[in-house]
């Protein structure tokens, strides 16, 4: 190869080209200089060839190899990680700030307020026992009271059915976007060739894509060039693989199975009833010592095997209220369990009330999630539930969603709002049981002759004590005695008055061995020919025979309280808190005072009245699955709840503030990287400019070349 002219105009024509791709690059980056997730583009140019010649190597010229795009995946991978987190702790922040602003008490109108104006009501007919205005009262404050608690509860609840459509709408969105990426990496593959034409517009779009996926859910992503791309929640998770996607859904509860290879059980476990918290069942061995122990079989009797029960995926157990672990027997449809609000129960394959055979091996899981929760889908027939799970001991389970929106939705329905109504339950029903059980042991100003039992059992033939029988109030019975007193109702006189004989000869309540069937016995028996006793709808009904009335008196087993006999409230939770309609009809029957050691109601005792103005600032034991057992008074335990909202509330917003600064800090260095600076870019259009007119100088020169040596020619 020889140069001269014609190498000169080459040359020349490269150099032209290269500095118009710079220029052309240039003006892109200046166009999209607002562009959200554009990255900045620059030219990489490349030696000509060299020619050995005399007098030495000369070169060709120039080459525009590649249009590249600056975009640092190092920090882009850091930043999508704090970017979830950012987003998780920022939407949780918003929602337990709604939370917060629903239990604001400045206002005066708050529970606080009305659980004191409860208190104080009693303090008032205290003083005026048989004053019917002081007594109605006392039936308005409770009734502001349940009113409050229902609000709070209902806002509460609210709140939950809103998280479950907020995120069927973003589950939605992020199979979108799975989608779109999918796409993109197909596109790509169609479109890249490493070194000579890559797709950058396809990659930035890529890019936005991923950021919009990771506000949603905590991802990462491998990145093996071109459309080979792949994006994983960071539990593992395949949300998108090169061209291929997976998906998400947002379902009712399921029931998953894991049975160890020596069980023989043959059934399926069934649940009724809905719950914040997600329910891992795990039997225990009967016989500790076997080389491969054996929990038991599904009976009705005492000897059906054992398990326990965790809301945590197993960190913690459900204990019993002196912190030992409580155990649960396996019952069949018609002895079903109670655990914690849900009716457990195993039957056959195929039908919920048949009768399951084989034996439980130690270490059988269930996992019952009687909620909706999140899923990965694998495929038609295969699919993980991946909502977020909270131990109680405050760590995250790491095998599920942990960073994003749908993360900080799930956990805020289930660990927080979960959180707030159990504690909200366990307080209105403490405020029932110690207001009932003081309630059915006073007396009002006339004894009755029928009363009803509020509370009704599943069984009326089991124990009630036992998690079959269904009685609201069954772990509140004690053993004890039960007084009712009887009166001539022409006279007034006390006929008798006993405690209920539940053998004949004078045997005390059991919980763990009377039935409802033995109470109604009971009363037949202690008080034949003045009260009769029935079970109606599964309640205790007693009415007094004619010429008779009765009042309660002492009961050291709570059995009144349980049943729902002379009780003031009805119901349990703030969803079905009301006044007892005896006394609603009838103030005669509020109890104020109570039956004396000569059997005696009198108009002005007030003994009951006081013992429920002291409730206030007795301290009473209130149990909830994330906290355990506590003893403190009724107003404290409520503050309390206010106090733990506002502590997650300034913990999500410390958590919000200290994620945002790293997720900036990150965007800025990627920032720095990719961003277009438009003095860099002004400075460089400027050098590209000179080049390309230098170089369309050489052209220049090249041709006069060319022209002094064709004239040249003769």
């Amino acid at each position: 190869m020889s140069f001269g002219a014609n190498s000169l105009l080459d040359m020349g024509r490269w150099a032209l080209f290269a500095s118009q791709v710079q220029l052309q690059v240039t003006g892109e980056n200046i166009a999209n200089v607002n562009t959200e997730g554009y990255s900045r583009r620059s030219v990489v140019l490349e030696e000509g060839p060299y020619i050995d010649y005399s007098p030495g190597q000369l070169g060709t010229g120039v080459k525009a190899k590649e249009v590249v795009r600056n975009f640092d995946k190092l920090v882009e991978a850091m930043y999508l990680q704090q970017s979830s987190l950012k987003d998780k702790w920022g939407n949780l922040w918003e929602q337990l700030k709604s939370v917060e602003n629903l239990l604001n008490e400045s206002s005066g109108t708050g529970v606080s307020e009305t659980l004191s104006q409860y208190f104080n009501s009693w303090n008032e007919v205290s003083q005026r026992p048989d004053n019917y205005g002081a007594r109605q009262a006392v039936m308005n404050d409770a009734a502001t009271m349940i009113s409050t608690l229902k609000q709070v509860d209902t806002d509460l609840t609210l709140m939950q059915q809103r998280i479950n459509s907020t995120v069927a709408a973003q589950v939605t969105e992020a199979n979108v976007l799975m989608t779109e990426i999918a796409d993109l990496n197909k596109e790509i593959q169609v479109h890249h060739i490493e070194g000579s034409n890559n797709a950058n517009a396809l990659f930035d779009e890529r890019a936005r894509r991923v950021r919009d996926l990771s506000k949603l859910m905590d991802i990462k992503t491998i990145d093996n060039g071109g459309g080979d791309f792949t994006v994983m929640t960071t539990a593992g998770h395949n949300l998108v693989d090169g061209a291929s996607h997976f998906s998400l859904e947002f379902n009712a509860g399921v029931t998953t199975t894991d049975l160890r290879t020596n069980s023989t059980f043959s059934g399926e476990i069934y649940f009724e009833g809905n719950d914040d918290f997600e329910y891992t069942i795990e039997f225990i061995s009967s016989n500790a010592a076997a080389s491969a122990p054996m929990a038991g079989q599904v009976t009705s009797g005492g000897n059906s095997a054992q398990y326990r029960v965790s809301l945590d995926g197993g960190t913690t157990w459900v204990t019993n209220e002196d912190g030992t672990e409580r155990h649960y027997s396996a019952r069949n449809y018609d002895s079903r369990t109670n655990v914690q609000g849900l009716q457990i129960w195993f039957g056959s394959p195929t039908d919920t009330k048949g009768t399951p055979s084989g034996e439980f091996a130690a270490g059988d899981r269930y996992v019952i999630s009687p909620r909706q929760g999140l899923f990965w889908v694998e495929n038609t027939s295969s699919s993980v539930e991946i909502t977020p799970q909270l131990h109680f001991n405050g760590e995250e389970n790491s095998e599920r969603l942990t960073g994003g929106s749908l993360a900080a939705l799930l956990t805020f329905r289930d660990n927080y709002v979960g959180k707030y109504r159990e504690k909200l339950d366990e307080l209105a029903k403490t405020i029932v049981w110690e207001t009932n059980r003081r309630h059915s042991q006073g007396a009002g100003l006339q004894a009755f002759t029928t009363v009803e039992g509020s509370y009704q059992v599943d069984y009326s033939d089991k124990a009630l004590a036992s998690d079959s029988t269904g009685l609201t109030f069954g772990d509140k019975l004690q053993s004890g005695s039960s007084f009712v007193y009887v009166y001539n109702a022409n006279t007034g006189l006390l006929a008798s008055s006993a405690a209920l004989d539940f053998d004949g000869s004078g045997a005390t309540f059991n919980p763990a061995i009377h039935t409802l069937e033995d109470v109604r016995d009971a009363f037949n028996r202690t008080y034949a020919g003045t009260l009769t006793a029935s079970i109606v709808n599964n309640k205790l009904l007693v009415e007094s025979q004619p010429g008779y009335t009765f009042a309660f008196g002492n009961d050291s087993a709570g059995l009144m309280a349980g049943l729902g006999l002379n009780t003031f409230f009805k119901g349990s939770q703030p969803s079905d808190i009301s006044i007892n309609e005896k006394i609603s009809g009838d103030l005669d029957y509020l109890a104020t005072g109570h039956v004396n050691g000569s059997g005696e109601m009198n108009d002005g005792d007030n003994t009951t009245a006081l013992s429920m103005y002291e409730l206030r600032k007795i301290s009473v034991s209130m149990t909830t699955i994330v906290e355990g057992t506590t003893s403190q008074t009724i107003l404290d335990y409520y503050n309390g709840i206010v106090g733990n909202v506002g502590t997650d509330t300034n913990r999500a917003e410390f958590n919000l503030n200290f994620y945002k600064t790293l997720a900036m800090d990150l965007d800025e260095r990627q920032q720095q990287v990719s961003g277009v600076n438009l003095d860099e870019e002004m400075s460089n259009l400027i050098k590209y400019q000179a080049s390309y007119t230098a170089a369309a100088k050489l052209i220049t020169t090249a041709d006069q070349m060319l022209q002094t040596i064709l004239s040249l020619k003769p």
